[in-house]
Formats: structure tokens, C-alpha cells, sequence
């Protein structure tokens, strides 16, 4: 048994069900778990590791729904940087297309590593097109150097161009292959036990670009082997008009007539829902990858967030991928959840004047998205909060940081309303991966350099 002991927190935020904030608060875990939590009297006084935390806020490690790792490859790309969601897509599946196992594996490292040193300490990625050979594997390879917890999932596109879909027909798998790879990523790496840090989602990419049978098969696979689902769905207007032309339904009636409800789904993005279909979301127990910078980026349009919590929907945040963000800052994207809810709320008539306050959302809901609404969304009882029982998983940020000067009045906001910073320090089930702000698993120099190689290769 190993032990660790953390003390003397300025603020332990546990996001548990009372929310409380402990003031010198701390942690004793052990062999990854956590044991107790409280002030120093609650607290035992030894253990084989002890951090003292005086002068940081601590709270549960944020969670993130929804990624594509190997857009880091692609950030910033000329052709793309001014286009909407189709036409950004058509510019980039023939350079998607150049990529190799290597690439995969590097594009997942660097991923990862800048959603640690945001703060992530579960990432779920989105990886639906395998062009020369690469495969998922070269994915949750690169998730086991870096250190955080994998929600691996194993996309899919098989409806090309010719046959009415919008990616290349040299992009796409035909659905037995599809179906095959997927049973056998699940048999080798999927662990659905407490503390797991790895599992595997099945995740056809979009109505767009998938057949009705391979949602169907995926959806029975899935309930099956006992994993979760995962797809894109309402993210723009241009993908509810080509729903009603190749189905004849909106987005969430096609979801419904091919099994995809249910408490085992979570969709990315969802920007244009109506009430009803909301309802569908809350009763059914689907959840929501909200992606805010994502879709400011594509000019997709303002997911309906307070609706979303008023119905009780499960929603967590996704950074999307690094080529519709440009980053993978997952407490930058809390703190854009929190603002552009606000300018939805300001389009919508709300005023500020005293007799009329608009039920905005706030620094605290925010980071409840990208803590406990994540493990929500990803379905995991072990995560998103500190408190017994629950994994080791956990972030500090030092508060005499320039970026909270005079900010000290409330810290817990502060993190979210001052301009996002990294953490100092990281643990993934109770092992440290970042220190005083350096991550300590991987050589970062290295890595951009790599990285920048395999970009530049795949742009010529």
C-alpha cells in the first residue's frame, strides 16, 4: 500500500454533493484513492508522501468529453481558418488523409500534454479516420506516456462521397472492418472497473458521414460489450437540413430511430435542439459535450447550456478538436462556457437591472461542467470530485499568481473569471505527473519539435 497525504490547501474544492470548500483543507489517499478528506485535525499526520499545499486552491481534476487528438497537426491551416463546418472539413480530409501511425501517436502525446498542464486529468478523443495504417492503438499508446486517464474512442466513417456522405471515399472503412476492429479494441483494452484508466467508446463520427446499419450495429455492439456510445449530432444547420433530406428526420428523431438513446450516449455539441428534444435528452439520460470554442470557431451557433441544466441533462465540456479550437485548454473552455452562456442570455432579452437578474451561469457552475458534469457525461462514479472513495485525482493552481491580483477575494471564481492559467501541480490516481508546473512524464522540447516535424510533413 502507498500512501499520500496533501495539507494545508488555502481552498479544497470537492465538488461533492454539499459542495463544500474547506479553508486549510486536505487529502489522504491511498494506492490511488481517496481515504479522507478535511481540515488538518480530520487528517492523519504521516503517510509515505506528504505535499503541503499552503498558498494553492485544490480542486478535483477537470474532465474532458470530447477531442481529436490528431488535429494538433492541423492547427491554424491557412485554407481553413475562415470556413464553416463543411467547407473547414472538405479543406482538411485530404491532408487528414497523409497521416501514419507515427503521426497519430505524436498529435496524441502533444494533445494530451497541453490538456495536463491545463489541468485535465480524463480526456475522451474522438479518432474516426485511420488512413495508412494507423489505428486506435497508436492513440492509447501515446495516453499511457503522458499519464492521464483515456476515454479511447474508436470512430468510424463509411458513407463517402459516392455514396451521398461528405468525407472522401478514401477516408472511409467499409463496415466490416469497422465492426471487427471495434470488438477487438474492446476485448484487449477496455476496463470498465473503479479506477480504470483506460476505457473504450464506440463512436460512429456523424450522420454525415455514417450508414443507418453501422449506427444500429455499433449501438447493438456496444450495449453488448458494455461500453458507452459517442457521435457528433446538431452541431449546424447545414447537418439538420441534410438529416431531413437523407433520413426525413431532425438530428435527434434520426437518433432515436437507430437506438441511440439512453443513458449510455453522450453527443457533441448539440447547438440546435428544441425543447422537445431536449426533454428527449433529460428523460432518456443522454449526455452533452458542450464545445464552445468550437463552435464560436465555425460560427456553428450557441448551444443552449442553462436550458440544458434547467432540464437536468447531463453536460460536461469538450476543447473539440485543435483544429476548430487551436487549443486544448480545458479551464480556458470552462471559463468560455461560462461567458458565452452569458451572451446567449443577453440575446435573449434578459436585463441586468435590479428587478430582473438573468439566471446566468456561474464561475462555480462552470467548473461543475468540467468536473462533476464530466464524469457524468463519460459515465464514471469514480471521478469528479474529492471525496472517500473516489479516485486520487486532483490539480492546484498557486494563488500569487500575477493573473490573481486582487483577485483573492473569491479564488474559487477567480480561476474561471481571471485569465486561464496552467496548473502547478497534477495527480492522476495519486501519482504526480506535473510539479511546480512541468510535467514530469514526458520531455515537452522534445516533443514540440517532433511535432512540428510531422505537421510540416503532412502540409507539403
Amino acid at each position: 500500500m502507498t500512501s499520500l497525504l496533501v495539507k494545508n490547501a488555502s481552498i479544497l474544492v470537492t465538488m461533492d454533493d454539499s459542495r463544500r470548500e474547506i479553508k486549510g483543507g486536505g487529502l489522504y489517499c491511498e494506492d490511488g484513492f481517496v481515504k479522507k478528506v478535511g481540515s488538518a485535525s480530520e487528517l492523519p499526520e504521516q503517510a509515505d508522501t506528504v505535499i503541503d499545499l499552503a498558498g494553492y486552491i485544490v480542486l478535483p481534476g477537470l474532465i474532458n468529453t470530447h477531442h481529436h487528438f490528431y488535429q494538433t497537426l492541423t492547427r491554424a491551416v491557412p485554407a481553413a481558418q475562415d470556413a464553416n463546418l463543411f467547407n473547414w472539413l472538405k479543406t482538411l480530409y485530404p491532408i487528414w488523409a497523409r497521416m501514419n501511425p507515427d503521426d497519430i501517436f505524436i498529435s496524441a502525446e502533444t494533445a494530451m500534454v497541453e490538456l495536463a498542464l491545463s489541468g485535465c486529468t480524463t480526456a475522451s478523443d474522438h479518432l474516426y479516420l485511420f488512413p495508412n495504417g494507423s489505428r486506435l492503438d497508436d492513440e492509447i499508446a501515446a495516453g499511457k506516456e503522458v499519464g492521464i486517464r483515456l476515454h479511447a474512442s474508436r470512430g468510424s466513417m463509411s458513407r463517402g462521397e459516392s455514396k451521398g456522405g461528405l468525407p472522401p471515399d478514401s477516408v472511409v472503412d467499409s463496415e466490416e472492418s469497422i465492426l471487427r476492429d471495434s470488438q477487438r479494441l474492446i476485448e484487449k483494452y477496455h476496463d470498465p472497473q473503479p479506477g480504470s484508466m483506460l476505457q473504450i467508446v464506440l463512436a460512429p463520427c456523424s450522420p454525415f458521414s455514417v450508414t443507418s446499419d453501422l449506427m444500429k450495429e455499433s449501438a447493438r455492439m456496444a450495449r453488448h460489450l458494455g461500453v458507452h456510445l459517442h457521435t457528433h449530432l446538431a452541431e449546424t444547420e447545414d447537418e439538420e437540413e441534410f438529416c431531413r433530406q437523407m433520413f426525413g428526420y431532425r438530428p435527434v428523431e434520426y437518433m432515436q430511430s437507430v437506438d441511440w438513446v439512453g443513458p449510455d450516449v453522450w453527443f457533441a455539441h448539440s447547438v440546435y435542439v428544441n425543447k422537445d428534444e431536449i426533454d428527449v435528452y433529460a428523460q432518456e439520460g443522454c449526455g452533452v459535450a458542450h464545445c464552445p470554442s468550437s463552435n464560436m470557431r465555425l460560427a456553428s451557433g450557441i448551444a443552449p447550456l442553462r436550458e440544458y441544466l434547467a432540464a437536468g441533462v447531463k453536460v460536461g465540456l469538450g476543447v473539440d478538436g485543435s483544429a476548430s479550437n487551436d487549443s486544448s485548454h480545458l479551464l480556458a473552455e470552462a471559463r468560455q462556457a461560462l461567458l458565452l452562456a452569458r451572451v446567449r442570455s443577453g440575446l435573449e432579452g434578459f436585463s441586468l437591472s435590479a428587478d430582473k437578474v438573468p439566471p446566468l451561469i456561474t464561475g462555480r457552475q462552470a467548473l461543475e461542467l468540467a468536473t462533476r458534469g464530466g464524469a457524468s457525461v463519460l459515465g464514471r462514479a469514480d471521478i469528479g470530485s474529492l471525496e472517500p472513495g473516489k479516485c486520487a485525482d486532483f490539480i492546484a493552481f498557486k494563488l500569487d499568481k500575477l493573473a490573481y491580483a486582487g483577485a483573492l477575494h473569491d479564488p474559487v471564481a477567480a480561476l474561471v473569471f481571471c485569465t486561464p492559467q496552467n496548473v502547478d501541480y497534477s495527480f492522476v490516481h495519486g501519482r504526480m505527473i506535473i510539479k511546480d508546473g512541468q510535467l514530469l512524464t514526458l520531455d515537452t522540447r522534445k516533443l514540440v519539435e517532433q511535432h512540428n516535424k510531422a505537421a510540416a510533413r503532412i502540409l507539403e
